[in-house]
């Protein structure tokens, strides 16, 4: 607590003379946030309006985007995943029909048939939604297998997923797609991209294995070298690991 000084009072000693200095300090620092707070609060009352304007307009964007999720978004997530079951449909059938009806089958999954949208439709009609983001990938799918190549890259393209396997291998089909149509170059980049989307067992060697034969393609020994190395020094069990000192061996071979 400050003393009281008389006028014209001179300090004893250092400590008096200290203390006389501290509760001027204080004085000083205690003005200055006096001032400070009539500031704020004379700030604060002409603002209030705009602040009040203000804090309303958060509380309703923040109701907005609720009521988007909720009433919006939640049912078009919905009504898109309901609508991938008929496509899907002929897109299993497919995969396990004879050679003479799978183009059919890919062709209805594309298209649709009776009403029902087919996997472009869905892309198209429900962008944005996981069901639509998943349609591309089918879609992208089901023209790599009726060999209609542009369009596969197109609808593969569009697709993004994290998921340990879809990721991969929808980067591995465009690697397949840019390969089909001796794009070598582009078919390498892809590859590698895939092998390196997630690290698994099953995917990475896969699309290293590609890898690795599309740079022997491209003459680019040293690399094919170093993608077949990879295999065998972190998958040595996988299905490529296997007589991988062959491919090893003959890259550094060719490099000769």
């Amino acid at each position: 607590m400050a003393t009281y000084k008389k006028r014209g009072y001179k300090p004893k000693n250092k400590k008096e003379e200290l203390a006389q200095d501290m509760d001027s300090t204080t004085a000083e620092v205690f003005n200055t946030l006096d001032e400070t707070a009539s500031k704020s609060e004379q700030w604060i009352e002409k603002n209030s309006k705009p602040l009040f304007y203000g804090l309303v307009g958060l509380v309703v964007i923040f109701l907005v985007f609720l009521g988007y999720n909720k009433y919006i978004v939640e049912p078009n997530e919905l009504e898109a995943s309901n609508e991938l079951a008929f496509p899907r449909k002929y897109f299993d059938e497919a995969s396990t029909a004879g050679s003479s009806n799978i183009d059919s089958l890919l062709t209805l999954g594309l298209e649709g048939a009776d009403g029902n949208y087919g996997f472009v439709d869905i892309a198209e009609s429900y962008s944005g939604t996981d069901a639509g983001n998943l349609a591309n990938y089918y879609a992208g799918v089901s023209y790599l297998q009726l060999k209609k190549y542009d369009k596969a890259i197109e609808y593969l393209s569009k697709f993004n997923s994290d998921d340990e396997m879809l990721g991969p291998v929808a980067l591995g089909a465009i690697g397949d797609a840019f390969s089909d149509i001796d794009q070598q170059e582009d078919a390498l980049d892809y590859y590698e991209k895939a092998a390196n989307k997630k690290d698994n067992e099953f995917t990475t060697p896969l699309f290293l294995y590609k890898a690795g034969q599309t740079a022997m393609l491209l003459k680019d020994y040293s690399k094919a070298e170093s993608l077949f190395t990879r295999i065998k020094d972190n998958y040595p069990n996988s299905d490529q690991g296997n007589n991988i000192d062959k491919f090893i061996n003959a890259a550094k071979y060719a490099a000769n």
